[in-house]
């Protein structure tokens, strides 16, 4: 059985990490800058190439940002 969430950090200069959930085929992403934003709608498939992208933050806004129902989480600093 595949675990509903999964989480990765990145060595990135933008994006700091990514949880996927699987149940509700959302994708959380933490930037460098603090920010988080969760994505809905978003297949496994796309938060997998993510992972395997060389760079993450060209992937992300080319095949994510613009693309997804999204909302700002409010994070405590």
């Amino acid at each position: 059985m595949m675990p509903p969430f999964d989480r990765v950090d990145f060595d990135s200069t933008t994006l700091a990490s990514a949880t996927y959930d699987h149940r509700q085929n959302q994708l959380e992403v933490d930037f460098r800058d603090g920010s988080r934003y969760t994505y809905s709608t978003v297949a496994a498939t796309v938060f997998q190439d993510l992972v395997d992208s060389p760079s993450k933050g060209k992937f992300f806004n080319q095949y994510i940002r613009g693309r997804f129902p999204f909302v700002r989480q409010i994070t405590e600093n």
